[in-house]
């Protein structure tokens, strides 16, 4: 192999253990906040408890997600050095902002969420939570603006002989054609991911009679939240994305569809598999179900891959096996939903269905391969292209980067990740196994006297205090 394809195989690597765990410190921060509004308003000390559990889950998602971000970025300059030349006017001020604005604001709370709750009133620790997850969120905002900016770009120019991009509107940079959507679907997506990992451990606690009436009340509160997620997930925000690829990015919808000839009343394949020898699709499929799709018309022409240059189609079997994959857990995840709030609703059935707990046990695994997978559609689709129709893959690549030395890293990081992801799951579920601290050992460490409002931290002192 080449210096170029080790590059993307150790980028491909590096950056999908990486996202397995912002989905989650996502979700999660708002479901922390959820969480804690309830025990505020019913001052039952069971919320608390699980309040004191999930923060201990969130800080080991934490601290993952930023050992493994941080690779990414000393990447750009180890293995993607001619990108990072081509974009630095423009993708540095966006991760440096993402850095400066989130991260701090992400980081400074978390030790008040972390260490905070017996320390803090109920109230300023659920401010602490709050700035937590609005850190996360803002943080992938700025992520997020980065990649559309590659996915869309614009707010640029080249000066007079110039090869390399300048800023011209950082608005037009921060808010591409792609963005709104993009960080809607990212969003949603995440809030799925999170409320899904509250089900999940919360099943399996009720599978095994263990912590009842915390699993079965987290479980209440977290299965409005999957449910109404995944059905925005697909039918609001998915079909939305689909409208903005086909307007922007036309050979990246034919390479998620299979589409290899232009076609009015292009069909919407559900089950299926590409030919590129033979440039056939077959499987599953409905008829004019991707022109109304793309274009709410059901006679509308769609664009084949056919109609590109051959240099600028995308890997069509990768692209349409991820897009797929992601669409048919979609569909699935409301399937699984929408049984639990029907099975809730009579009289609380759901928790007497093991095969139907058993799936919410299994949901935060497909969940996290759906996000995955996702992902993977839109970086896959975009190629060959790096940066949106100015900047080629293999011309990004670090010219002085040799064989021998992506090869290494790639068997490094292999070896580095297997032994985080088992200490990951190690520790993740020996806090499971734990589960949230009795009811004693919460109520044994009184909240101190340290101010529970703003109203008591800028209190004139009594007199004689």
């Amino acid at each position: 192999m080449n210096p170029e394809m080790l590059s993307r195989i150790l980028f491909t690597l590096t950056a999908s253990f990486h996202f397995l765990y912002p989905p989650i410190s996502i979700g999660l921060g708002l479901m922390l906040v959820i969480i804690g509004l309830i025990y505020i308003r019913t001052k039952d000390p069971m919320w608390r408890r699980l309040s004191f559990f999930w923060v201990k889950v969130y800080g080991l998602v934490f601290a993952l997600g930023i050992a493994t971000g941080v690779v990414q970025e000393f990447e750009f300059g180890t293995n993607w050095a001619d990108y990072s030349r081509f974009v630095g006017n423009i993708f540095g001020s966006l991760l440096a902002a993402e850095g400066i604005f989130a991260f701090f604001l992400e980081g400074g709370f978390l030790g008040l969420m972390l260490f905070g709750g017996n320390r803090l009133g109920p109230r300023m620790w659920l401010l602490a939570t709050f700035a937590v997850a609005f850190g996360a969120h803002f943080s992938a905002l700025w992520i997020v603006m980065a990649n559309s900016w590659m996915q869309t770009p614009a707010g640029y120019a080249f000066a007079d002989g110039a090869t390399i991009p300048s800023m011209t509107s950082f608005a037009e940079v921060v808010f591409t054609p792609s963005f709104f959507m993009r960080i809607s679907h990212v969003f949603v997506s995440s809030w799925m991911v999170g409320s899904a990992l509250m089900l999940s451990v919360s099943a399996w606690y009720i599978l095994r009679k263990q912590h009842e009436p915390e699993a079965r009340a987290n479980f209440a509160v977290a299965l409005p939240v999957f449910t109404i997620m995944s059905i925005l997930q697909l039918f609001v925000f998915g079909s939305g994305s689909a409208v903005n690829v086909t307007e922007h990015q036309p050979q990246k919808l034919a390479a998620m569809e299979g589409i290899w000839e232009t076609e009015t009343c292009a069909p919407m394949t559900i089950l299926g598999w590409t030919n590129s020898a033979t440039q056939t699709t077959t499987g599953i499929r409905i008829p004019c179900a991707l022109s109304f799709l793309a274009f709410q018309d059901f006679q509308a022409p769609v664009q084949g891959l056919n109609d590109f240059p051959p240099d600028e189609i995308p890997p069509v079997g990768l692209t349409f096996q991820s897009y797929h994959g992601m669409i048919n857990l979609g569909v699935a995840f409301i399937g699984i939903g929408l049984l639990g709030m029907f099975f809730y609703w009579r009289k609380k059935r759901v928790f007497e269905m093991r095969w139907l707990l058993w799936l919410f046990v299994l949901s935060i695994f497909m969940a996290e391969v759906a996000t995955m997978l996702g992902w993977w559609t839109a970086e896959f689709g975009r190629q060959p292209w790096i940066v949106w129709e100015l900047l080629r893959t293999a011309d990004a690549v670090s010219p002085t980067l040799s064989t021998g030395e992506a090869l290494f890293s790639v068997i490094m990081f292999v070896v580095l990740y297997i032994i985080l992801g088992i200490l990951f799951v190690y520790l993740l579920n020996e806090k499971i196994q734990h589960g949230p601290e009795p009811l004693e050992a919460v109520e044994s460490v009184p909240v101190s006297s340290l101010p529970d409002t703003f109203r008591e931290v800028f209190r004139e002192p009594r007199a004689g205090a």
